[in-house]
């Protein structure tokens, strides 16, 4: 199993979570995140005129856990869905899972997500 984490712009998360609904991964987490990256920021023209800078910019970091065999599929749909083509579409993260475990049941590994 992989963790996936994908931090995107706000804007896109709906199209990623209907594109990710649309090939059946459905679960999923969501958590609101600041953070910068290779954008640093953005400036912005004050009302007199007087530039100012927002170093950290909102974003949404998307979280879910699939079987290996699905990991590609997921990460080439988050990363269509999420695309913009501009600085500061996001980055995407797969990370090992050693086990899952479903509270209610007690179910472990695969079946377990």
């Amino acid at each position: 199993m992989k963790k996936i984490e994908a931090i995107i712009r706000p804007e896109k998360l709906d199209d990623v979570k209907h594109a990710l609904a649309e090939k059946g991964f459905i679960g999923l987490n969501i958590v609101g995140v600041t953070g910068r990256g290779v954008q640093k920021g953005i400036v912005h023209a004050g009302r007199s005129g007087q530039a100012y800078s927002v170093d950290m910019l909102p974003k949404v970091k998307l979280e879910t856990v699939v079987g290996d065999t699905d990991v590609d599929q997921v990460v080439k749909t988050i990363q269509q869905a999420a695309w913009t083509g501009n600085i500061g579409d996001g980055k995407i993260f797969v990370l090992p899972v050693e086990t899952a475990i479903r509270v209610r049941t007690g179910e472990r590994g695969d079946v377990a997500v």
